[in-house]
C-alpha cells in the first residue's frame, strides 16, 4: 500500500484488511514522506502491518517497488491507500492463481466509493492508438462484466501479480513517477507473453483521485500516454497505427485546449510537450524492451483488439 499524507484513509483500508476471509498474507505500508500522523496510526492501530518510511516522495512507482522488494510472498497485490477491500477480495485472488496457473496477473473488479454500484475498472484495455482506459468506467454495474475473462491489464490501485513477473519483465518504471505506471507494466507482460485474468468477485471500493487527480493527474498522464506507447509497441504496430497515435494525442490537446483556463487542460498540454521533450531519451530505452518481446506485433494486435 503507497501512502502519502493519507492518514485519513488508511484506516478504512487496513481496517477491511484485517476483515479478510484469506488469512494467509501480509500487508507493507510504504510511506512517501508523510508529514501527517500515518506512522503513529499503523503503529499504534495496526501493529501487524509493517510500516516502510521511504523519508521522501518517491511517487507511486518508487513507493511499490520498495514493497515489492520486501515482501515475502509468491503473489504481490498493490492497493491504493483510498480503498476498502470486500472480505472475499484476497480469496479470489488466491482462488484465481490456484486454479489458473498459467495466469501472471489478476485484475480485480473496481468499483466506486460513495457510489457503489458504479465501475471504475473491469479489466483495463489498450487501444491502437495507445490510448489506455478502463472497461466499464462510470457504467452501473448490474452484471455485465461477472464473467472471468481475459484482460488486457490490470489497475494498479488494485491487482495483484506473480513475483515471477517482476523477474522477467521488471519492477514498474520509477522514471514514469505516478500514473500510466501500470499500463507499462501492463504492455511489457503482455507482450513477454504473460496472461491476465479479470476477476469479478474479487472487489474493492475507491474513492477515485482522493490522493492524486486534478492537475497533477492530467500532467502525468500527458505526458506517460505518449511515453509508454514509444517504449513499448512493437515498431510494426507503431508504423502501421501511427495516424490513429498522433490523432489521439492532438484530439487531447485540442480539448485541453478548448478549457484553456482550468489548470487540469493545462497541466495536460505541459505533459504532451514533455513527452515530446524526452523522445530521444525515451526512444533510446526501446531496445531492452523490445528484445524481451515474445509474441508478434500482430499477435499484439490482435490482443488489444479481443480484450476492448
Amino acid at each position: 500500500i503507497p501512502n502519502w499524507n493519507g492518514a485519513h484513509h488508511l484506516a478504512t483500508c487496513l481496517e477491511s484488511l484485517a476483515a479478510q476471509t484469506h488469512t494467509d498474507r501480509e500487508v507493507v505500508v510504504v510511506d512517501n514522506g508523510s508529514t501527517d500522523d500515518s506512522e503513529e496510526l499503523v503503529r499504534k492501530r495496526f501493529p501487524w502491518a509493517r510500516y516502510v518510511p521511504l523519508g521522501r516522495n518517491s511517487g507511486f512507482t518508487g513507493a511499490v517497488n520498495a514493497g515489492i522488494r520486501v515482501a515475502t510472498g509468491p503473489v504481490v497485490a498493490l492497493l491504493n491507500n483510498d480503498t476498502e477491500a470486500d472480505p472475499g477480495w484476497l480469496a479470489a485472488i488466491a482462488g484465481c492463481f490456484l486454479r489458473e496457473p498459467g495466469v501472471s496477473l489478476v485484475a480485480t473488479k473496481l468499483l466506486l466509493f460513495d457510489r457503489r454500484d458504479t465501475l471504475h475498472s473491469a479489466g483495463d484495455f489498450y487501444g491502437l492508438d495507445c490510448i489506455p482506459g478502463n472497461r466499464g468506467v462510470w457504467e452501473r454495474d448490474v452484471g455485465q462484466f461477472d464473467a472471468r475473462l481475459e484482460a488486457f491489464g490490470a489497475c494498479g490501485g488494485a491487482a495483484a501479480y506473480r513475483r515471477e513477473l517482476f523477474g522477467d519483465v521488471g519492477l514498474f518504471d520509477e522514471r514514469l513517477f505516478m500514473y500510466c505506471e501500470d499500463v507499462d507494466l501492463n504492455l511489457r507482460a503482455a507482450l513477454g507473453g504473460h496472461r491476465c485474468r479479470f476477476v469479478p468477485e474479487a472487489r474493492v471500493y475507491h474513492k477515485l483521485s482522493a490522493t492524486g487527480g486534478g492537475p497533477i493527474a492530467s500532467y502525468y498522464c500527458g505526458r506517460n500516454f505518449l511515453e509508454v506507447a514509444l517504449r513499448n509497441v512493437p515498431t510494426a504496430s507503431l508504423r502501421r497505427h501511427w495516424w490513429r497515435i498522433v490523432g489521439a494525442q492532438l484530439r487531447i490537446a485540442a480539448e485541453a485546449v478548448a478549457c484553456w483556463r482550468e489548470p487540469a487542460a493545462r497541466a495536460r498540454v505541459r505533459g504532451q510537450i514533455d513527452a515530446i521533450r524526452r523522445i530521444p531519451a525515451t526512444l533510446g530505452g526501446r531496445g531492452p524492451r523490445l528484445r524481451r518481446h515474445r509474441i508478434s506485433a500482430t499477435d499484439y494486435e490482435a490482443l488489444v483488439v479481443r480484450t476492448r
